[in-house]
């Protein structure tokens, strides 16, 4: 069994767009398309049994479309994969929800996730402009702690006292929420590995493995891997912006055992996700 628990595509009308956007961003070219067929066919390749599909709404009033794609995915997967290729030989897919801290109607949002059976909801502090020691989000943490579980975004490449998102806030927030179940995406802090190991290592949080190898390097991942726990970790590729054939031979090649592979490849997401 193969998990990928970090995987983003966007609607057929939006994707072109939405790839660019984060491009330019980050500064990061990929040749991966961003169309939900791009990553079923990535996925198929690699050999996967199951991704995250994870969508982040830029604007309040994107949420309610984003999540209206999402939940029609979960709904009618057969039909939306029956028009890809045979649904019994496809990847299952696993949507998570988005949100916006401007959006009015956000706890209208949160409870259709609910009622729909959404396993989680994903947050891209950077992305969305949103900091994550805003105070408003505290309703939002308060009230999806112990329903659903929270990918976050995490680190940039410009390291500075301004970022949206680090290692430490993600602390503080778990120190205010013990009961949030927290993913934090790209080894818990993109370059940002130094605070990763003062502030987040040995607490009670996920990290994914996501362009984490390329960058870190394959002894000092396995060495934060081990320090964390395998037992708290996930395989993750953030497709299109990684392959998740090469993703999954970068973790392969980690030099960890047998057990902890199982574990991150996907014995801790089939746990995480049937909470």
């Amino acid at each position: 069994m193969l998990i990928d628990c970090h995987a983003h595509a966007f609607a057929d009308k939006i994707a072109v767009k939405a790839v660019q956007q984060l491009i330019d961003y980050y500064q990061m070219p990929t040749t991966n398309g961003g169309c939900l067929s791009d990553l079923i066919n990535a996925a198929n390749q690699a050999k996967l049994d199951a991704f995250i599909l994870l969508v982040a709404a830029t604007k309040p009033e994107q949420v309610k479309p984003a999540n209206d794609w999402v939940l029609e995915i979960a709904s009618q997967p057969q039909a939306i994969l029956g028009q890809l290729g045979d649904p019994k030989k496809l990847p299952r897919i696993i949507p998570f929800g988005t949100y916006h801290v401007a959006d009015p109607n956000w706890l209208t949002e949160v409870n259709r996730l609910r009622t729909a059976g959404t396993k989680g909801i994903k947050l891209h502090p950077e992305f969305q402009g949103i900091d994550l020691a805003d105070p408003r989000l505290g309703p939002f943490f308060e009230e999806i702690s112990g329903h659903f579980v929270l990918m976050v975004h995490v680190g940039d490449p410009k390291v500075d006292p301004h970022n949206f998102s680090t290692p430490r806030k993600i602390a503080t927030i778990l120190k205010k929420f013990p009961k949030l179940k927290i993913i934090a995406a790209h080894l818990g802090g993109w370059d940002m590995w130094d605070q990763v190991a003062e502030y987040l290592v040995g607490l009670p949080l996920f990290l994914d493995t996501s362009l984490s190898v390329s960058y870190l390097g394959r002894t000092r991942v396995r060495d934060l891997i081990r320090a964390h726990g395998p037992h708290r970790v996930l395989f993750g590729t953030d497709s299109p912006w990684a392959p998740q054939l090469s993703s999954l031979g970068q973790v392969r090649a980690l030099g960890l055992d047998a057990q902890e592979l199982e574990a991150i490849l996907c014995g801790n997401a089939e746990k995480i996700l049937a909470r």
